[in-house]
């Protein structure tokens, strides 16, 4: 008996009559439909009762399946809530299915169980309307707190000009403003201590040190942090919505600017679980091209964080210095791709081209010349005094509150864990080359640093066994659903010409499935999760970034520090807005 095996006649046992379904998936994730009055149940055995427990709460979402075609021995659902945990131990995700009824239904929260379940279940309900009862502050999250409607629901207009012409009246600028208004006694937060007047203090949403379009408010003792509330959503885009809209093939461009730091690595994560459903074997040139890119932006990524915090900190060489490297990285990404940032380069089945006469040259070059620099910035940042005495001992978080609030990636390894999906769950090929785990063991901002800087080394010994390894063979797959038949074929076949002038027109037609990929993006774990009814565009798309879960801790490790220790934190923790709120 396997693991998911016996989790299934253990939670067989617990539920009895109330373990609704097994579903079977392409991904071949354990998926469990059970009632929803026996929720939080499953998930506390789930959590702390169960032999090798699930300890992370890696995903939690919402689907409306009131215009699916998926009745076929599956619960009856209007709405469903999926959970979507992980063992470390097991090496293993489950998924947890609720069914609900009605036009506007409700849930049990799962916060008392998982700390990081708050920001889900305020995701699930401003995009669906559906409640968590017991939430402690269910409230919109990414849209205005004015706005009408649930963005994700079928009947919700997908584009701007589905809703007539915007007009803002005085009234309504009003009403507006107000909302923007910060209220304390809202947040549980008071306005005097004992001994001390408490000060409210705005950081954002237009801040240097935010990145970005977000707002921090601060509760304040003095310069200490007493509490904070930040707030996200000035950045959300509706990726997961325009999926419903665009074709499989014609979605790649909008995961370019989900982490648009990492550039064809949110195209990998999209496009492994498309090619899950779709049943695609890629041809091993092609898998090798992916991981010899992915990785270049790996370093891309990691230089303009590396730069920028030096920078927050107050060193302003640093960035000029790094940033001329990655435009050195994005000369050969302009090579291959034709673009730099958003090359949007990979296609379901392969890439867009094969390799151009001369990039063997561009990466030798780039592969001799960064080790050196490397060395370099390590020099003139991690070991600068200043800046040890910024980030040591700030931002600490252990082991188990990683866990707990969902954090992955260099964050999760700088407390001495050494979990990389690259390793653990090989994809596109990672499994033949030869690369070590970096970590640390204070779980700090400083130790965050150290991981990223030997991530670089990392990433670059990758591609370096690309450019001395790369296969011969085809750049992209033969499959039907990713490859047109010739055109020299076409006149001579009507069929011929049938499938040629579809796959071109409408795109490929997946077949209907549900299937997650999980990849080590720049900032840590990042998924899509796509539902397919059998059409040529998705019927719903999950995008589980990294940033997220890693931003809703933030609250938690700045409390007790100073707003100068703020920063410093909210630099280690390399976030995108677009990577938070798509």
């Amino acid at each position: 008996m396997d693991d998911a095996d016996a989790i299934l006649q253990q939670l067989k046992q617990r539920l009895g009559t109330d373990l609704q379904y097994q579903q079977q998936t392409v991904d071949e994730i354990l998926t469990l439909w059970v009632s929803k009055e026996r929720i939080v149940p499953v998930i506390q055995y789930l959590k702390t009762e169960i032999p090798q427990s699930f300890k992370m709460l890696y995903d939690l979402f919402g689907i409306d399946e009131r215009n699916r075609n998926r009745f076929n021995g599956l619960p009856m659902a209007d709405f469903t809530v999926v959970y979507v945990l992980f063992s470390f131990e097991q090496n293993a995700f489950i998924r947890i299915k609720v069914a609900l009824r009605g036009e506007y239904p409700s849930i049990n929260s799962i916060t008392s169980i998982f700390q990081n379940a708050n920001w889900y279940e305020r995701e699930v309900y401003d995009m669906f309307g559906i409640r968590f009862d017991g939430h402690p502050h269910l409230t919109r999250i990414l849209m205005p707190l004015t706005w009408q409607g649930h963005p994700l629901r079928k009947e919700h207009p997908a584009r701007a000009t589905e809703m007539g012409p915007f007009r803002l009246t005085d009234e309504m600028q009003d009403r507006e403003q107000e909302s923007l208004r910060f209220k304390p006694e809202e947040w549980g937060l008071k306005e005097h201590g004992d001994d001390a007047d408490y000060m409210f203090l705005n950081i954002g949403p237009q801040h240097p040190g935010t990145h970005g379009v977000l707002r921090i408010i601060l509760q304040l003792d003095g310069e200490n942090i007493v509490d904070s509330v930040t707030e996200i959503g000035f950045h959300h885009r509706g990726a997961e919505k325009m999926a419903e809209r665009q074709s499989w093939h014609t979605y790649i461009p909008y995961t370019d600017r989900v982490d648009y730091l990492g550039g064809v690595m949110n195209n990998l994560a999209y496009l492994l679980a498309v090619e899950k459903l779709a049943g695609i074997e890629m041809p091993d040139r092609a898998m090798t091209i992916r991981v010899m890119l992915c990785e270049l932006f790996r370093i891309a990524s990691h230089l303009v964080w590396f730069g920028t915090f030096a920078q927050d900190l107050g060193q302003l060489s640093p960035v000029f210095y790094m940033f001329t490297d990655r435009e050195k990285i994005f000369d050969i990404i302009e090579a291959i791709c034709g673009g730099r940032m958003h090359p949007n380069w990979f296609r379901i089945g392969g890439v867009a081209q094969d390799l151009p006469n001369g990039w063997q040259q561009l990466v030798q070059y780039f592969v001799d010349y960064f080790p050196p620099k490397i060395r370099e910035y390590e020099k003139m940042v991690i070991k600068n005094g200043l800046f040890k005495a910024r980030t040591k001992g700030i931002g600490i978080y252990t082991l188990e509150e990683a866990i707990e609030w969902g954090v992955t990636g260099p964050g999760l390894r700088a407390c001495g864990f050494e979990w990389d999906w690259r390793k653990k769950q090989p994809y596109s090929g990672y499994d033949r080359f030869d690369f070590d785990i970096p970590t640390a063991q204070n779980g700090d901002c400083f130790d965050r640093a150290l991981v990223r800087v030997e991530e670089m080394r990392q990433s670059l010994r990758i591609v370096k066994q690309c450019l001395e390894n790369m296969p011969a063979g085809d750049y992209k797959s033969s499959h039907p659903l990713t490859t047109p038949p010739l055109k020299k074929y076409t006149m001579q076949d009507i069929e011929t010409l049938i499938t040629h002038f579809l796959n071109v027109s409408w795109g490929p037609v997946i077949p209907a499935g549900e299937a997650m990929s999980c990849i080590e993006a720049t900032k840590g774990a990042n998924s899509y999760y796509c539902i397919s009814d059998g059409n040529t565009a998705a019927y719903r798309v999950r995008i589980r970034t990294p940033s997220f879960p890693h931003m809703q801790m933030l609250t938690y490790i700045s409390k007790g520090y100073t707003v100068g220790d703020l920063l410093s934190i909210l630099g280690s923790i390399d976030f995108v807005l677009a990577d938070i709120d798509r």
